[in-house]
């Protein structure tokens, strides 16, 4: 088997404003990875032009990724942080990728039909050979590892497929050049415990999301204190008081979310919750949910309001990133090349 260096990749597309349900989904389970891992994240902005964006607008939401970035406390300068259209080798793998996939691979991939609904054939090429790219921005950097959640793990094993087909494909020419049995790495998920689902404080039956019609639904990472309590403050529920245990929240989904996202923060499991707030109405949890979230996530909407506040460095952080990520991605692209028998 061939040995590859532990590294974790994983991306998010700055398609629109950062919620909550972002961070504790992602962003912050990105941190504690730094120790174990060489650690790559990147705003994945050929990703979000799978449909369509305001130019405008997606220059500021790639900034604003990379400051959520740093500002949970992944270290730029310890690991890398940059934006993939900063590396072409991510579009020139895919096209390979797309050479190696199968019609039948991709047809199979049940976001592009949830995304599509009944307009399969109004969207566009890109959204449906997504998942291509995806593989190829993970192997580029022959990553062994990406954190993934419910929506990503159809997507993992395409790339899965994808570095076996081609590693059984050229086999051959992989072993004459001394790479001993493969040549891309296969990528395992990392799922660290069950992955946090925050849904809106509107209906709790949805997750949260930055296309809801109210932004009292949503909390964005760039919400201010007072902000935050006052979503909190406003967050439906229904009139009776908190169970003592977690089976009581069966059928009441905004009391449950509500319960999710404190236990998020404040650690030790849904019974622990319950135990301090079983038989309180929420006119008692909703200031103590309030005071725990803006505790935690105040610091980072400061922080990422600080860095924002100057796009030049944020700039000269995701350039930096990019020119490590292409020094370590360049080398591997040239040999896939050089092993299909692509010259020059």
């Amino acid at each position: 088997m061939a040995q590859f260096v532990p590294r974790v990749f994983s991306g998010i597309q700055p398609s629109g404003r950062l919620h909550l349900g972002n961070y504790l989904g992602a962003i912050r389970r990105f941190v504690p990875l730094q120790k174990t891992h060489q650690c790559i994240y990147c705003v994945v902005d050929l990703h979000a032009i799978t449909v369509w964006q305001d130019p405008d607008r997606l220059a500021d939401a790639t900034r604003e990724v990379a400051a959520a970035f740093i500002a949970a406390g992944i270290d730029p300068a310890a690991h890398i942080v940059f934006n993939q259209s900063r590396v072409p080798a991510h579009s020139e793998l895919a096209w390979i990728f797309a050479c190696v996939a199968r019609v039948g691979w991709l047809n199979r991939m049940t976001q592009f039909k949830d995304k599509a609904g009944k307009n399969e054939e109004a969207m566009s090429v890109g959204l449906y050979a997504y998942p291509t790219l995806m593989a190829a921005d993970i192997l580029l950097y022959h990553g062994t590892h990406v954190p993934v959640g419910d929506d990503q793990k159809q997507h993992l094993e395409l790339t899965r497929d994808i570095a076996q087909k081609f590693n059984s494909d050229f086999a051959a020419r992989i072993a004459a050049r001394g790479h001993s049995e493969q040549w891309f790495p296969i990528t395992e998920p990392l799922i660290a415990g069950p992955a946090m689902r925050v849904m809106s404080l509107r209906d709790g039956s949805r997750k949260m999301s930055k296309s809801e019609p109210s932004e009292a639904a949503t909390i964005f990472l760039t919400d201010d204190a007072d902000a935050i309590a006052n979503k909190i403050k406003r967050a439906r529920t229904d009139p009776e008081p908190l169970p003592s245990d977690p089976e009581g929240l069966e059928g009441r989904p905004e009391a449950a979310n509500l319960v999710d996202i404190y236990d998020a923060f404040a650690g030790g499991g849904v019974d622990k919750v319950l135990a301090e707030f079983g038989g309180k109405g929420f006119s008692e949890f909703k200031p103590a949910l309030a005071e725990l979230v803006v505790a935690k996530l105040a610091p980072v909407a400061d922080e990422m309001r600080r860095l924002m506040a100057d796009p030049a460095e944020i700039d000269r952080i995701l350039a930096d990133g990019a020119a490590r990520a292409e020094a370590i991605a360049t080398p591997i692209l040239e040999e896939t090349k050089a092993i299909i028998g692509l010259v020059g």
